[in-house]
């Protein structure tokens, strides 16, 4: 990376998020981090410039994505910084373990894995389409499967209760909403110079789902052997998506690092053009109140 690239990563004070920062950083881009505690930020912020092994430039920008009007107000912020963006990576996500709504009465988990990434990637669009080549990056799951297909009528403000046996499915929702809008967004994006890919990182201990999460507790446990990645192992996809001169121009794909995934079909959702068109107005139509 010869010249110094503009590089933004939600979610982006722990986990994969946070090790991606950390590698963009030491290939030698700018990074802007989104994060909801300044506290958190600031210790991402000594973690990037110590173990970049370089004097990183390092932006901040708070906001709590579960709301569309932080997410509106940390893409101003972000505009106001930046005359360039050459890549966005939209990696902020949480996993319930049962329903909650936002303050502004979206489905919580819907809204930070797919409105805030759908909104700020809109919002954001016409500088990242001014700075192309640029790109856009997305942090899927394989658990888009477990989803297996949407009601765009309903998914985005359904609040209805869920409990630990209905978390699986909620998420692989949310992740499928992701794939979805990847792939539709690397569609609208044709011949902008702007590509739009999504990825599944494989089982990382991140912390996810929370410390009270039996299945993050065990993925920690795990996260010394084989059968489960660490965050900087995690991150190399996110990283890949972003730098690899490869994906300059591949678009519309979604890249998983789970093993064996790639001998599995795709998903009936996925390849359904129509579904994920509806999805996208409906979206759109949504966020117009928001």
């Amino acid at each position: 990376m010869s010249a110094e690239q503009v590089m933004i990563v939600t979610g982006a004070t722990n986990g994969i998020g946070e090790a991606a920062a950390i590698e963009l950083a030491r290939r030698g881009a700018r990074v802007g981090i989104v994060a909801r505690n300044p506290v958190k930020a600031d210790h991402t912020v000594d973690r990037i410039r110590s173990e970049s092994g370089r004097d990183a430039t390092v932006d901040v920008f708070i906001g709590d994505l579960a709301l569309m009007a932080d997410v509106r107000k940390v893409a101003a912020e972000i505009l106001d910084r930046y005359e360039q963006i050459d890549v966005l990576v939209n990696n902020a996500g949480i996993q319930l373990n049962e329903q909650r709504a936002t303050a502004e009465g979206l489905p919580e988990m819907v809204a930070v894995n797919y409105l805030a990434p759908w909104l700020l990637t809109s919002l954001l669009r016409d500088r990242l389409v001014k700075s192309a080549p640029s790109r856009v990056v997305v942090t899927a799951s394989e658990a888009h499967r477990i989803g297996w297909t949407v009601d765009p009528d309903t998914i985005l403000t359904d609040v209805s209760p869920f409990g630990r046996a209905g978390t699986m499915p909620a998420y692989g929702k949310s992740k499928l909403l992701d794939v979805l809008f990847t792939l539709e967004l690397a569609d609208r994006l044709g011949g902008t110079g702007v590509t739009a890919n999504c990825c599944c990182p494989g089982l990382v201990a991140t912390g996810l789902a929370g410390t009270d999460n039996l299945a993050d507790r065990v993925a920690t446990t795990l996260s010394s052997t084989f059968l489960v990645r660490r965050p900087e192992q995690g991150a190399r996809v996110l990283v890949r998506l972003a730098t690899d001169p490869a994906f300059a121009t591949r678009t519309g794909e979604f890249i998983s690092s789970t093993p064996m995934a790639g001998i599995l079909p795709t998903m009936p959702a996925v390849r359904d053009v129509a579904l994920r068109r509806r999805l996208w107005d409906a979206t759109a139509d949504l966020l117009e109140r928001y």
